[in-house]
């Protein structure tokens, strides 16, 4: 038997991914940005994606649309953002801009679930911030749940992804039941002083990537961001699980059924012949003076893999680091290898997109090992299944914020690079309702 997880503020699934590798069915992903859902319900085509604000459903629609009636909803996981720390003299939880917190106790709470992961920035744990931990936990207590105290702060980079990024878990179950440990380090971080010598070091940069073909192989990517090819080198122990070479890869998860000879989500960047030389001229390691990119040590991890902002607030790019081997910035394929997602994942074919998608998320081997101390502590003991599972329609993956939001039949999002006329998404509507029909 499986736990039911249910993943809200889902993103592109960073977090129902490292679940569904615990063990758990995660039947519904709640997801504002129709960009992001999209992308969510190709990989996840068994989980039920609502598209919308928390702020705006209850506990019941969401078990009325994800199926699952009265039956016992195990964990509910997810990052909220909170923005709010300027009122001197309120609580913290009162702020406006930090209601999506409140509404993520109170479905926690409406659905009854046995247990919560609440995972956000480690600046929370930072000075004046400490208000807000505080009074969350104080809200869960009143809404009947313990939380494991101290929160803690934890590093992808312990728990073999090759990519240094911290993040702060707060873990929680209804009283009564045994509250869940945090997650013990498994690997030490490449390149860094080892902090446990009873430890292995986790994967490398050049462990990560070095089996991947060079993009500028490839004249097609210009155009497209997958290409069918026999290029692929002698994968480390990494990134043979990254292209799930055995049945263990897949951990507690299902098998999707994909075409493992195509590297995809390898759209090229085009760099002016300066930016190649100052690339080059880069040491591994070390920021590039003036891009201040970041040149990718291949015997250490990559830095923090960022998202930038959204089109609504100007659709900045957070810079992608550079290559270690070649003058370039690395493809998004090679993005999701430093962050531990497996190479069957796919991303919005356009790199701002799919490069937002991969900042944004929790890496999936942090959110599996985060998960498991959830299934211990309710006392599950999932098996690996072993029915592979269809990936969606490819339509899904070159969807803008008109295309997706005229797919889940929502308003779509203020945009600075979106904007068509209502004539225009009306038509479109009705194209993507027809591709998707034909399941092309």
């Amino acid at each position: 038997m499986r736990p039911i997880g249910i993943d809200l503020f889902a993103g592109a699934g960073g977090l129902s991914l490292g679940f569904e590798q615990a063990g758990f069915d995660v039947k519904a992903a709640v997801e504002i940005d129709p960009v992001h859902c999209a992308t969510h319900e190709y990989n996840f085509p068994n989980t039920k994606v609502i598209c919308g604000s928390v702020e705006k459903l209850t506990g019941a629609e969401i078990r009325e649309r994800a199926g699952i009636s009265d039956l016992s909803v195990d964990c509910v996981f997810g990052g909220a953002p909170c923005q709010g720390f300027s009122l001197i003299g309120q609580r913290i939880l009162d702020d406006p801009r930090n209601s999506l917190v409140l509404h993520f106790v109170r479905i926690v709470s409406e659905l009854d679930a046995n247990s919560f992961v609440f995972e956000n920035v480690k600046g929370l744990t930072l000075g004046k911030h400490k208000r807000f931990l505080t009074e969350l936990v104080s809200a869960f207590d009143q809404a009947g749940y313990e939380c494991q105290l101290p929160w803690k702060v934890i590093n992808a980079g312990n728990f073999g992804t090759p990519q240094s990024r911290e993040r702060l878990f707060l873990l929680g179950v209804k009283k009564g039941i045994e509250v869940p440990s945090y997650p013990s380090p498994t690997t030490n971080i490449s390149g860094k002083k080892v902090s446990n010598e009873n430890l292995p070091n986790g994967p490398t940069v050049y462990e990560a990537l070095e089996d991947l073909p060079d993009a500028e192989l490839f004249s097609s990517l210009k155009k497209t961001d997958c290409v069918k090819t026999k290029q692929f080198g002698q994968p480390s122990s990494y990134a043979a699980e990254m292209r799930c070479e055995k049945s263990e890869d897949w951990h507690l998860g299902y098998p999707r059924k994909w075409e493992n000879g195509v590297l995809t989500s390898s759209a090229r960047t085009e760099h002016t012949e300066i930016s190649r030389r100052r690339f080059s001229e880069t040491e591994p390691g070390k920021v590039e003076p003036i891009s201040r990119f970041f040149r990718l040590p291949p015997d250490g991890v990559s830095n923090t893999l960022r998202a930038g902002t959204d089109g609504a607030r100007g659709a900045f790019t957070s810079p992608r680091p550079v290559h270690y081997k070649f003058a370039r910035c690395v493809t998004v394929r090679e993005m999701a290898r430093l962050h531990g997602f497996p190479d069957w994942f796919r991303f919005n074919v356009t790199k701002w997109h799919g490069a937002r998608q991969i900042g944004n998320s929790v890496p999936p081997p942090l959110a599996r090992a985060v998960a498991g101390q959830i299934v211990d502590a309710l006392g599950f003991a999932p098996t690996q299944p072993t029915e592979e599972v269809p990936l969606g329609p490819e339509a899904l993956l070159s969807y803008d914020v008109t295309n997706a939001a005229a797919y889940f039949m929502v308003d779509a999002p203020s945009s600075r690079r979106d904007r068509k006329s209502g004539a225009k998404k009306r038509k479109q509507i009705e194209i993507e309702q027809e591709r998707l029909a034909k399941g092309t």
